[in-house]
């Protein structure tokens, strides 16, 4: 079969920008990489315990407010209070804040934890919708739980930041679980930066497959599944390889909703979270933004041990959706702050940070899915693009399993969550597979998130939830 030369030279074209376009990134991320690989042994020693252990007794250690925005969460939200209730950490106050459920969550929850009407003063530092109720448990004192009209996960949070009384905030998802020494290392670099810290997130792995009770992480394992260990894979590569090298030089516009630690009055200061899809990355964003409009030196920075543990979804319908949305976030936040881009008032963030998220994050699946089908057209035409399409296949793999396997030994290398040898291995192997079907399925889903924004879908759609404890 042949092709015409001047759809032969159009074709080459583009695959010569795709070609260049992903040596460009396997570049950008192996400089993460190596960063990632000498901060994580510097910060990391054989016994890591006892430098965390002196804030339990230090007077600057500073009290945080734990909020859990909880909506139809009835399956993990039991689970979750539980782990909060028994973590390290001097003073804290759990704030559960019920979103509208139309499920039995805040029946759970006032019966298990013996919870009681209370009359409390709300300062409305942030508009959100009525809240109905306050209650506090007659067992653990430093509980409570708001319950509100819903008005979605931003508004939940708001509410939860008025109730609060400490200045320091911390949100959780609620069907997550935290290790009981994560507040301390999430903490840790608040404490000793006397203020200047002014975020700090933490590590989000993998629930299904462990085993969990009472709200605790008894023993961590690997889902049978292989949707869901492909999963703790991409998890590994994005936090272990990418946040770490972007908080090294204050570059971070993510810090996972899931588990992140922020000051209260900054926060409000620049208006608390918003009514956005990715409202977790919109107020970093919009922090940075506000940080460098006050011409205030501040940083927010990524922990990597200190870990929650979530449930990921086992389905490919609920995965679609979720990496659907989550691009659609993506793209708002970018959207929203556009005035930041390659605008040097704001420095690193507009120069670097946000052209970062722009170019390899929100367009990479955009080009990675031009790169599949030129693959596709070059093996039908042979010849010379059949050494091509070769080519893009080879650097398709580098730039999906080879760096996701890196991750894997990264991993291993340093925090070691894994304890099983036979864990490791099956990672380690999965991830060599990562190019042949898991990842142009996650760049679909995240294309699909751009024409979901461009058509104005809006709406975070049905999550699906087993619950991940005993």
């Amino acid at each position: 079969m042949n092709i015409s030369d001047a759809w032969g030279n159009v074709l080459l074209g583009i695959g010569w920008f795709v070609l260049i376009y992903m040596i460009l990134v396997i570049s950008f991320y192996t400089i993460l990489l190596v960063i990632s690989m000498f901060q994580l042994r510097k910060s990391y020693q054989l016994d890591d315990w006892e430098p965390y252990e002196e804030l339990l007794h230090l007077s600057q250690t500073k009290p945080v407010s734990i909020l859990v925005p909880a909506y139809n969460e009835s399956v993990g939200i039991m689970a979750t209070v539980r782990s909060l209730l028994s973590i390290e950490y001097p003073e804290y106050e759990v704030i559960i804040v019920n979103d509208g459920s139309t499920d039995d969550s805040l029946e759970k929850l006032i019966e298990t934890f013996q919870l009681v009407k209370i009359k409390w003063v709300i300062r409305q530092q942030l508009e959100t919708q009525p809240v109905k109720a306050v209650y506090q448990s007659k067992l653990y004192k430093n509980l409570l739980v708001v319950d509100k009209e819903n008005g979605g996960k931003a508004d939940a949070l708001n509410a939860g930041i008025n109730v609060s009384n400490f200045p320091y905030f911390c949100s959780i998802d609620g069907d997550s679980v935290l290790e009981r020494s994560a507040f301390l290392k999430v903490m840790k670099p608040i404490i000793e930066s006397d203020g200047d810290v002014i975020a700090s997130g933490g590590s989000i792995r993998i629930a299904n497959g462990c085993d969990i009770e009472s709200g605790e992480i008894v023993k961590i394992g690997l889902s049978r599944s292989p949707l869901v260990v492909m999963q703790v894979i991409e998890y590994l590569r994005a936090f272990l390889m990418g946040r770490i090298g972007l908080s090294r030089h204050n570059l971070l516009l993510i810090v996972s909703g899931a588990f992140g630690v922020f000051s209260k009055s900054w926060v409000i200061r620049a208006g608390g979270y918003a009514h956005t899809v990715g409202e977790d990355m919109e107020l970093v964003v919009r922090l940075h933004r506000f940080v460098k409009e006050e011409k205030a030196d501040k940083q927010i920075v990524y922990v990597p041990d200190p870990v929650s543990w979530t449930e990921a979804p086992e389905s490919m319908k609920y995965l679609r959706r979720q990496r659907s949305r989550w691009h659609r976030g993506l793209f708002e936040s970018l959207w929203i702050h556009k005035k930041l881009l390659f605008n040097p008032k704001y420095g690193s963030i507009g120069m670097v940070s946000m052209p970062y998220f722009l170019i390899i994050e929100f367009l990479g699946p955009v080009v990675e899915l031009t790169g599949y089908l030129i693959m596709i057209v070059s093996l039908l035409f042979g010849g010379v693009y059949l050494e091509f399409a070769i080519l893009l296949f080879l650097l398709s793999i580098f730039y999906g399993s080879i760096l996701s396997m890196s991750a894997v030994l990264l991993e291993e290398w340093t925090i070691r969550k894994y304890p099983k040898a036979s864990d490791i291995t099956k990672l380690f192997f999965y991830s060599l597979t990562e190019t042949l079907w898991y990842r142009p399925l996650t760049v679909l889903w995240r294309c699909e998130g751009i024409i979901d924004f461009l058509r104005k879908k809006r709406g975070w759609g049905e999550m699906a939830r087993k619950g991940v404890s005993k």
